[in-house]
């Protein structure tokens, strides 16, 4: 059974655009995110899912520099995108990670693959059930659930955000929530905002020496320096549909 991570990343974004091609230390916050998923040992292939938009040729640019295929589709239906590109790339199991997590822990990853792969579930998360960082998220299910989310998904929010169809359908999927073995959802590193963007700057500054650091390694940080965790606590995480 292949187990391929999809990144789906692109130039727009409302409250910070560019935000993919932003350099944190020596790399692209995509090539983090790159180099992340290619940490995790569960997964087979790593392959950045774009736009076919002109302004996007740059993510494939940055994919084909760290060594991953791209795979070119629609813009605002991401969730065709990823159908797509999981069947052109012969995935039995698909990993959704998204291009605003360069924090993103592959251990962490890794624990919700091996789980989800050795039980019989459809679909399993780590940010459904709302104990981790916003930023640490990992979703894994199964490409005849994704197909079947192709077939049958008709709002306009769940072709954009993927895989809102399957977990709010628990009578048709067999459906996991990866918990956390404590709360620590208060604390939010995804980038979507430039409060954000100056939070993970400084973690990258503090933390950063060329090698993957882990989420352990930023909760001592958060612990020693909890101005920090301040910078970026006002903000709200967008809702579906908006």
């Amino acid at each position: 059974m292949k187990t391929v991570a999809i990144i789906q990343a692109r130039m727009g974004s409302s409250r910070l655009p560019g935000k993919v091609m932003k350099i944190l230390k020596d790399r692209s916050v995509l090539g983090h995110v790159i180099t992340r998923c290619l940490a995790i040992p569960s997964v087979d292939q790593v392959i950045v899912a774009t736009s076919q938009m002109e302004e996007d040729s740059i993510i494939c640019e940055e994919a084909e520099r760290y060594g991953v295929a791209s795979y070119r589709g629609s813009e605002k239906d991401v969730l065709n995108r990823y159908y797509e590109a999981a069947k052109r790339f012969d995935a039995d199991h698909i990993v959704r990670i998204t291009s605003d997590c360069p924090l993103l822990d592959p251990a962490i990853s890794d624990k919700v693959i091996q789980h989800f792969i050795k039980s019989d579930y459809d679909y399993s998360s780590s940010s459904l059930s709302a104990t981790f960082p916003r930023g640490l998220d990992t979703e894994v299910f199964t490409f005849e659930a994704l197909r079947k989310c192709q077939l049958e998904a008709t709002l306009e929010y769940e072709h954009e955000h993927v895989t809102p169809y399957i977990y709010q359908h628990p009578e048709l999927f067999k459906v996991h929530k990866y918990a956390n073995s404590c709360d620590e959802s208060k604390y939010r590193l995804t980038l979507d905002t430039p409060e954000d963007w100056r939070l993970i700057s400084l973690i990258y500054e503090l933390l950063y020496n060329g090698d993957i650091f882990y989420w352990g390694d930023i909760l001592q940080l958060l612990s020693e320096k909890p101005d920090l965790e301040a910078i970026n606590a006002n903000i709200k995480q967008k809702v579906l549909g908006e």
